[in-house]
């Protein structure tokens, strides 16, 4: 994979455009107290699980939540398991529709879970429903995590500019 398609290469370009000292890898390197060569081979995706630690500074740094997404349903061992959902960056406009469209199912969710599970038990063919609005609400937990990873993106590039 050549650097240009590497998110936390790219991540860094997209920082570089408000922070300078980001647009050489050198500088960067620096400012997250790691090497050129470690850097260097996160960017061009030589190193199986980058340190966790440096993708918590580089999310930081280069204000880029969507790198602790991508590092935890990609590169972790633990968290590349399925259970943690992998988020979309896009516009708040797209973000707002999915989001609500996602929505539209919640009184239907609520009442089927209200009336398979009202006996305590799980029968053998409530299962299967059962399954389907587990994943229903995985649906809404991502849209909803969507939304939250573009608003702390956007505060913290307003906050930076007060």
């Amino acid at each position: 994979m050549g650097k240009q398609n590497n998110i936390y290469y790219r991540a860094r370009m997209k920082a570089a455009e408000y922070n300078d000292g980001l647009r050489s890898m050198e500088s960067a390197a620096d400012l997250l107290g790691i090497s050129y060569s470690t850097l260097s081979s996160y960017e061009l995706g030589t190193v199986k699980c980058p340190q966790t630690d440096k993708i918590l500074l580089m999310a930081d740094l280069y204000n880029a939540p969507e790198l602790l997404n991508h590092f935890c349903t990609q590169e972790c061992p633990i968290g590349n398991c399925g259970e943690v959902a992998k988020l979309e960056v896009a516009e708040l406009d797209r973000l707002v529709v999915k989001t609500l469209s996602k929505l539209r199912r919640a009184p239907q969710i609520k009442e089927d879970l209200l009336e398979i599970t009202e006996d305590g038990e799980i029968t053998p063919d409530e299962e299967s429903i059962l399954e389907e609005l587990l994943n229903d609400l995985d649906e809404i937990s991502a849209a909803a995590q969507e939304l939250k990873l573009w608003a702390r993106r956007r505060m913290r590039r307003e906050y930076r500019n007060d």
